[in-house]
């Protein structure tokens, strides 16, 4: 992995078009899709975005530095972004924005447009693996290399067609059952063997990620089943030195736990249980209401916990809580999740207390501004020549790819400082401790 020991790198300029390929063109692709066509016409702002609206201080705060990140970091800009990908069902992306309900007709209308313009490529699609969808605008190959290869045609054919200078991938699909790590993903020749072999345990998203690399196009995971984060697969970034991050966009209930549960932590206070539901009814809640796709979310929500409070290190205030996640699908609620957490604490001299939240939140609109961050955090990523793991970019991930010695950080806000610490460095500025007694000795 390529972090740099003596001296910050050398950022490659960004110059010329930027093509952004989706797998799964759905609610959040098309929300990102449309919301950055919109900010382009100054119809709307790119709020949820640290890319867009973030700042970063520099220096001492007496020195008074805080640029916006936009301005700081050779970013590409909007206006540069191409956008293409595929998905189950062919329908253009202002028919599936209107399908998906997440957005008004009066923000589509104004760049209806451009959005029926961006048409899906068939996807690499089996339903084995998302077993409450029904995929009609699919591929079909004798072996799963096979369908690898037409992944690799469509995507050199989209940076021909465009005239594009770079690429970036973010998968955006449905989450796929849950599959462990096997010896299948241990290595790139044994997985490359298991494709031309059809090995169940290759998955559609294995296929695009390995689609990806091999085309030189780094990959963000934004689901929480396997994909490009396997041995495997970091062993094909490492060798054509693509920057790979994930995984599971970090939204809605996940997001407020890794808000609180910290605090509950800074300030030493005790967690009895933390019972969390959601009902939603998107595409995404289809999806999960299949026990076997509930897994793979189930692994990443349920994680959070445990690496923030550090309930080996604090026995006595989380040595014993009780953790449980619902996922309900109910079609009425559409993209706008409800999610319920009712969180039982103690406090000073074992005294009980309870929070309740009700997060009435928009998972598409959340998700949006993410994927704006990841796609522009991994193209700086691989002009500044840092490849493998982005460990840096836990930030947007419920459950965060590290190598397999270190556990992920989970807290965001160390989580954040990890984020602006490395823009630091790589723009060449002095990195930032927060110790603050050289204040008081001037």
């Amino acid at each position: 992995m390529s972090y740099f020991k003596t001296k910050p790198p050398q950022i490659a300029k960004s110059e010329g078009k930027l093509g952004v390929l989706i797998p799964g063109m759905g609610a959040v692709g098309t929300t990102f899709i449309a919301g950055v066509l919109s900010i382009r016409k100054n119809l709307s702002l790119p709020i949820g975005s640290l890319t867009q609206m973030g700042h970063i201080r520099l220096g001492k705060r007496t020195e008074e530095r805080n640029p916006a990140i936009r301005e700081f970091v050779p970013l590409a800009s909007l206006d540069d972004l191409v956008f293409g990908g595929w998905d189950i069902y062919d329908r253009n992306c202002y028919e599936e924005a209107v399908t998906a309900g997440v957005l008004s007709a009066r923000d589509l209308e104004p760049i209806r447009d451009e959005l029926s313009a961006i048409r899906p490529m068939p996807a690499v699609f089996d339903q084995s693996y998302v077993k409450n969808l029904h995929g009609t605008n699919v591929k079909s190959a004798a072996t799963k290399m096979g369908l690898a290869e037409q992944l690799i045609d469509d995507i050199e054919a989209f940076k021909k067609t465009h005239g594009l200078s770079r690429l970036v991938m973010v998968w955006c699909g449905s989450t796929e059952v849950y599959q462990p790590l096997a010896d299948v993903h241990r290595d790139l020749g044994t997985f490359e063997v298991a494709l031309r072999e059809n090995d169940p345990r290759i998955t559609p998203s294995m296929i695009y990620g390995y689609a990806a690399l091999k085309t030189d196009t780094p990959y963000a995971n934004g689901a929480p089943n396997l994909s490009v984060e396997i041995p495997a697969l970091a062993q094909l970034a490492a060798e054509r030195q693509l920057p790979i991050c994930g995984k599971d966009f970090k939204t809605g209930q996940t997001l407020m736990k890794t808000i609180i549960a910290p605090g509950f932590k800074a300030r030493m206070l005790g967690l009895s249980g933390w019972f969390s539901t959601n009902i939603l009814g998107n595409r995404d809640g289809e999806v999960l209401d299949d026990p076997g796709s509930f897994k793979s979310k189930e692994e990443t929500k349920l994680s959070v916990l445990d690496t923030i409070l550090q309930p080996k290190s604090y026995p006595q205030l989380y040595g014993d809580f009780y953790h449980k996640v619902r996922i309900n699908y109910y079609p009425p609620r559409g993209d706008n999740k409800e999610g319920w957490d009712n969180i039982d604490i103690f406090g000073w001299m074992g005294y009980p207390m309870q929070i309740k939240i009700d997060f009435l939140c928009r998972d598409s609109i959340l998700a949006a501004p993410l994927v704006l961050d990841l796609v522009l955090f991994l193209d700086l990523a691989r002009r500044a020549g840092m490849y493998g793991i982005q460990e840096w970019l836990s930030f947007y991930f419920k459950s965060p790819i590290t190598l397999p010695k270190l556990y992920p950080e989970h807290d965001l806000f160390i989580q954040q400082a990890k984020l602006k610490q490395t823009l630091r460095y790589l723009m060449g500025e002095e990195l930032i401790t927060h110790l603050g007694l050289d204040y008081y000795d001037e």
